[in-house]
């Protein structure tokens, strides 16, 4: 406990822990943990001075034993404050100083993230985000991506709604996707506020919305990823995944598939893999959108066209997750089903896909799976059968 504070219902908590409970409980239902009483979100924390003084007392009498003294704690932001500092955005002079405070508060904690959205901070940094979209300045942007994207989850019933912005600030997006990294030494690092900010904006889009996306919108996404593969800067996933996450949420739609694989997204999600250091969540992501784009013709076509994707996709079975499993024993059918030309085949036998495909039959694995390994095994037995490349009583037994 650093920093005691006491509820109405007369439990005393460290006050970071109960505000994450209340502020993380939706529609103002939190109760006390301790007493199962009702605690409405905005009733007063009131300081445990006492048990403060004690636990400082205690740091002290044991900083021999290498434990530190505990600061003052600061005190709880006030509403007022964040309304000043929304009125300080819309000044030009101060408007880079208080894109600054206010990313701190929003890193700080919960109860900050609801307060500022209650003061209009959200509408406040939409506004200013569009504004250096038409004017194609760069300054505080950086700051203002940030704490958007920190934000932008948290609802008010005091604040209307940004959904009206959602294609202008799509547009915003995209033209932050595209700034040229040798003008903007931080270019790489807005990209993933922004980013990350999409997300939660396409997480949360009508399909209206999503059905006025634009081709440059998947060009400047594919874009992001392979940018993120060649620099030599290290990327936070988050951006990543962030990216690939905003294409699953997007590829529903054949209109939508086909403006992805025009942009070359299966080659680029196949170098994403190779390229990257192993990470579930990042794999499971690109096995899905694959899957769904090797629904489209051309995108298996454009998947076959890759050296090392049939290798990339054997390569991860069993070895990553039950999802990326799933994933690509349906890639594989669908390559099996509908693609199966000579060179396919050999090409799955040359890269021990075939003896992949019965190791999952033997393997702890769900039926449905070992019951498409099955199928394609049965597929393609007459040509699987007398090559060296395969046990034939292993391939016979299974097939």
């Amino acid at each position: 406990m650093k920093d005691p504070v006491t509820t109405i219902t007369g439990i005393t908590y460290d006050r970071d822990s109960i505000e994450l409970w209340l502020f993380k409980n939706p529609n103002n239902n939190a109760i006390c943990p301790v007493t199962k009483l009702p605690v409405p979100r905005d009733s007063d924390l009131t300081p445990n001075h006492t048990l403060r003084r004690l636990i400082q007392a205690w740091c002290v009498a044991n900083e021999s034993n290498g434990v530190d003294r505990i600061l003052t704690p600061k005190p709880p932001l006030s509403k007022f404050y964040v309304l000043n500092l929304v009125r300080d955005l819309s000044v030009p002079k101060t408007e880079i100083k208080t894109l600054e405070k206010l990313d701190m508060l929003a890193k700080e904690n919960e109860r900050n993230k609801t307060y500022m959205v209650e003061a209009g901070v959200r509408k406040a940094l939409v506004s200013f985000f569009i504004k250096c979209y038409k004017k194609s300045d760069t300054n505080g942007l950086e700051k203002a991506l940030s704490t958007l994207s920190l934000i932008w989850d948290f609802s008010s019933c005091h604040e209307k709604k940004v959904e009206n912005h959602e294609d202008l600030l799509i547009d915003s997006i995209t033209w932050v996707l595209g700034l040229d990294h040798d003008m903007q030494s931080h270019a790489l690092v807005i990209k993933n506020h922004a980013m990350n900010l999409l997300k939660s904006i396409i997480g949360k889009a009508n399909s209206g919305t999503l059905e006025r996306l634009k081709p440059q919108f998947f060009e400047k996404i594919i874009g992001f990823l392979r940018e993120s593969c060649d620099s030599t800067i290290t990327i936070a996933q988050k951006g990543v995944n962030a990216a690939l996450h905003v294409m699953l949420d997007t590829n529903h739609s054949g209109r939508n598939r086909n403006m992805m694989i025009e942009s070359r997204a299966i080659f680029e999600l196949i170098e994403l893999e190779l390229k990257l250091p192993p990470n579930k969540k990042t794999i499971e992501l690109i096995f899905g959108i694959i899957f769904n784009l090797l629904s489209c013709a051309n995108g298996r076509a454009q998947f076959l066209s890759h050296a090392a994707g049939i290798a990339m996709i054997t390569k991860r079975i069993l070895k990553v997750s039950p999802i990326v499993d799933e994933k690509a024993m349906l890639i594989l059918c669908l390559i099996s089903k509908y693609s199966a030309t000579s060179g396919v085949l050999q090409e799955m036998l040359k890269v021990k896909t075939v003896s992949k495909i019965c190791t999952v039959i033997q393997a702890d694995c769900p039926s449905f799976l070992k019951d498409k390994a099955r199928e394609i095994l049965r597929s393609h037995f007459d040509v699987w059968k007398y090559s060296p490349c395969v046990e034939v009583a292993t391939l016979t037994r299974y097939a």
